[in-house]
């Protein structure tokens, strides 16, 4: 296929086995995930940004483990329709919900018999050729997902969807594309235990070094250690993007960084010409780490009625809006920082 393929899909065990089948049959092909609502078309109108400012002419995107609106589906064929690119659509769905517009739109696949990644396999595999590992994959999501309990992957499978749903290391909204290497790494590395004894209980007890073996360098460490030394490289590697200002400080804006203290302290400690680290979460808290420039409590009291201490500190700003493309939720922030420094 000479297309350029954009693959949207769900952000579960499932959605993530489905691009898994797609990497195994294409090699010009970028992932993005989402869970439902406007998440899904702030995805879309992204995947339609970057094909607009594509060189490439011809692109495909493909839909799977998201049961679309018929808004939704009305609003995505009228914008593929006037874009001057030529796009092929479709989408690969199980959910019942979704029969609508599988009625409508002839883009639109439904079968609820089986997973999105089983429907996704079949569908390449009859056209590129079977492959037995993969079928073994799809087999083990297809058991848990559409919850075959007397079926021999069963449990397999739930301790597949644990490992998908607990993998918080990376986050996806900063860091996307890292976030899916991530996860098809665990999930490549987790089929090594598909043909052990007890191959469940073989996995579950290698999970935390599966975890371990991803973000290893040279030296061993701590997983929490490991995930932060992983971070700040991320991090520092995207810091103009990300930079903020507070008045004449400098700092760096994360979102649902998670384990704020190790990885903000390590971040400041490896870049000590940025001032202040600030996450703010989907629930609107914001916290906030100093290495001794400045006074992060005033900054918390300043902008998000809150404080703290001198290099620990917190609040809450209100009338931030969650958002799920990183640039659009550091906008916000700067906006509400100018409006309240």
């Amino acid at each position: 296929m000479n297309h350029k393929i954009h693959h949207l899909s769900h952000t579960d065990l499932d959605g993530y086995g489905c691009q898994m089948v797609s990497a195994h049959y294409f090699n010009s092909i970028a992932f993005y995930n989402s869970n439902y609502g406007k998440e899904i078309n702030e995805c879309f109108n992204q995947i339609l940004n970057n094909i607009q400012t594509s060189p490439l002419q011809k692109h495909v995107i493909l839909i799977t483990d998201l049961n679309l609106t018929m808004d939704q589906a009305k609003e995505f064929e009228s914008k593929v329709s006037i874009c001057d690119k030529e796009i092929m659509l479709f989408v690969l769905d199980h959910h019942k919900t979704g029969q609508e517009c599988a009625d409508a739109f002839e883009w639109y696949f439904l079968d609820s018999s089986r997973c999105a990644t089983k429907i996704t396999y079949d569908f390449f595999s009859a056209l590129y050729g079977a492959d037995e590992k993969l079928s073994k994959f799809v087999d083990v999501v297809n058991a848990v997902d559409i919850w075959l309990e007397n079926e021999p992957e069963f449990e397999l499978g739930k301790v597949c969807m644990g490992l998908v749903s607990g993998a918080k290391e990376v986050n996806k909204v900063m860091f996307p594309e890292e976030n899916s290497h991530y996860i098809f790494s665990l999930l490549t590395k987790a089929q090594e235990y598909f043909t052990c004894k007890d191959a469940h209980i073989a996995l579950d007890d290698a999970i935390h070094n599966i975890k371990k073996q991803f973000f290893v360098t040279t030296t061993n460490n701590t997983l929490s250690n490991l995930v932060s030394a992983y971070n700040v490289i991320l991090l520092t590697k995207n810091r103009e993007r990300m930079q903020i200002m507070y008045k004449e400080a400098k700092g760096i804006l994360t979102y649902n960084i998670g384990n704020v203290s190790v990885i903000g302290n390590d971040f400041l400690t490896a870049n000590p010409d940025l001032d202040f680290f600030m996450d703010i979460t989907s629930k609107k808290t914001i916290s906030l780490r100093s290495n001794g420039k400045v006074d992060v409590s005033k900054i918390a009291a300043q902008i998000a009625n809150g404080g703290g201490h001198h290099n620990a500190s917190g609040g809450l700003l209100s009338n931030f809006k969650d958002a799920f493309i990183y640039d659009t939720i550091k906008s916000q922030v700067m906006s509400i920082i100018a409006n309240k420094g």
